[in-house]
């Protein structure tokens, strides 16, 4: 029986990963999850696609959503939740060609990442309920994502990364080290279900998982992020990406994974749509 297997979320867009048993899901992902981001002079978004050091600052969120970063030198600062109702700047940030309002963080986060990646800022989405639209060709109306890359959540399956893994080894048959198996971290998802046939969530629309109903959107193309190692930082080599253009092209998009909307359970008020934990059935509807 398909299960849910990995929780994951990215408090900080492009940050390295925190891993709870359990998640808050709300209508623009999980809770917590990439409400934050580094934006450069111009206010457009900074990722690992630019800067693969991104992976190494580690993000602990407080209960009152006050972030403690951890640098890889080891530097930390803590950083409270800018609200512009209480006199935060607001300012237009660019998430891949979408411009909208953020809250700017403290001037002391500001000086903490400049000092490492650079002139950037931080910023937080206030209020994502009015943030950036899904694509209206997959969405309904209303429907908003925070400052993850297009949609509320990324799905993968524990089978697919297998069966690519195998794919890449017999494509490196003398190369133990390009042939080496990738991590499913190296795919940033946000939920990752166990217990399928390969390649099996191609053909979903909809599915549950635990008390959730999710539509699936689209396949997630992806990009040079893939090749970094989520643990160090570093780019490592053409895989996955010239095993994804050999076997899982679908016309410009090298695919892997899927995007996922929660639909709103009848009778919920709130941003809380409902709790996902470790070892809740997936059920394909």
């Amino acid at each position: 029986m398909p299960q849910l297997t990995g929780l994951h979320l990215y408090p900080v867009k492009s940050t390295y990963r925190l891993s709870p048993d359990s998640a808050r899901v709300e209508p623009w992902g999980l809770a917590g999850d990439r409400r934050w981001m580094l934006v450069d002079p111009r206010g457009k978004a900074l990722t690992q696609r630019e800067e693969p050091a991104l992976g190494q600052y580690r993000v602990r969120p407080a209960e009152d959503g006050t972030l403690t970063v951890t640098a890889p030198d080891g530097a930390t600062v803590t950083v409270p939740v800018p609200l512009v109702k209480d006199g935060a700047d607001e300012v237009e940030v660019d998430v891949f060609g979408t411009r909208i309002a953020a809250a700017l963080a403290a001037a002391g986060a500001e000086r903490f990442f400049t000092e490492r990646l650079g002139e950037v800022r931080l910023v937080h989405l206030d209020r994502p309920d009015t943030g950036r639209p899904i694509d209206p060709a997959y969405a309904e109306a209303g429907e908003t994502v925070s400052f993850a890359d297009g949609y509320p959540l990324l799905l993968t399956t524990t089978a697919s990364l297998d069966d690519l893994n195998r794919r890449i080894a017999e494509d490196h048959p003398d190369d133990p080290v390009k042939g080496a198996p990738l991590p499913m971290e190296r795919f940033r998802p946000n939920v990752v279900v166990s217990g399928t046939d390969a390649w099996a969530e191609d053909d979903w629309r909809r599915i549950r998982i635990g008390e959730l109903e999710f539509r699936v959107a689209k396949p997630c193309g992806r990009c040079l992020v893939t090749t970094t190692d989520q643990e160090t930082g570093v780019r490592r080599g053409p895989e996955p990406l010239r095993a994804l253009g050999r076997y899982r092209r679908f016309g410009q998009k090298l695919v892997f994974g899927q995007n996922l909307v929660p639909i709103r359970p009848e009778g919920t008020v709130g941003d809380t749509l409902g709790t996902l934990r470790l070892g809740d059935q997936v059920t394909v509807l």
